[in-house]
């Protein structure tokens, strides 16, 4: 597993860009589900539409970054990546914290998503954070 993380961090190394597409796309993603999809479907999930349109504010901003990023200057992408990446990594702890916060009403399928979406976030931000490095390590 190690070499397919290895070889798919030198792929972004050589197109660094592409992460802020990837992650861009993703946000938007995310914001649709938790904005429209999730809250039409509040009695299946039961998250609460308040705290969903809370979450979904987040993946909007993040998208407006991204697509910033991708239009910058390629020297200081490392920089720009650690901060998504950070980020990303700060939402998870408020998709957590939220979910927790009303445990008491979220159904079953709410769980799975967080869950699901906490782990995809957390796994495009530490390819992120490897890849900025790398970025960092070669400007220096």
């Amino acid at each position: 597993m190690n070499i397919v993380f290895s070889k798919t961090i030198k792929k972004f190394e050589r197109q660094p860009q592409s992460l802020f597409l990837i992650d861009g796309l993703g946000a938007l993603l995310s914001a649709f589900l938790l904005g429209v999809v999730l809250v039409r479907l509040e009695a299946v999930f039961g998250i609460p539409p308040s705290a969903l349109y809370f979450l979904a504010a987040w993946p909007i901003l993040f998208s407006i970054y991204d697509y910033y990023c991708y239009r910058k200057d390629p020297d200081k992408l490392g920089v720009y990546l650690r901060g998504i990446a950070v980020m990303n990594l700060l939402y998870c702890c408020l998709s957590i914290g939220l979910a927790c916060y009303h445990q008491d009403v979220i159904a079953l399928f709410g769980w799975m998503f967080f869950i699901l979406e906490v782990a995809i976030v957390i796994t495009l931000s530490l390819l992120e954070l490897r890849v900025a490095k790398e970025l960092t390590q070669k400007v220096i």
